[in-house]
């Protein structure tokens, strides 16, 4: 899934970042709009994940939600 897909179905796909990453608030959620870059950071940051680990996770969501 490219980033313009995931800021197009973010509404329809923030409750399962959210069952993903169950730590993320909603103001999260609201912070990040659809954008990759700002999903990695967030997850990187609540779950002390190095930069490469959140990369792999946040990768591989937009790989399912694309399937």
């Amino acid at each position: 899934m490219n980033s313009d897909v995931l800021k197009g179905r973010w509404k329809q796909l923030k409750g399962d970042v959210k069952r993903k990453w169950g730590e993320l608030t909603d103001d999260d959620l609201d912070k990040i709009e659809g954008d990759e870059e700002k999903l990695r950071g967030i997850v990187q940051e609540r779950y002390g994940l190095a930069k490469d680990q959140a990369q792999k996770e946040v990768d591989e969501f937009c790989r399912t939600c694309a399937s």
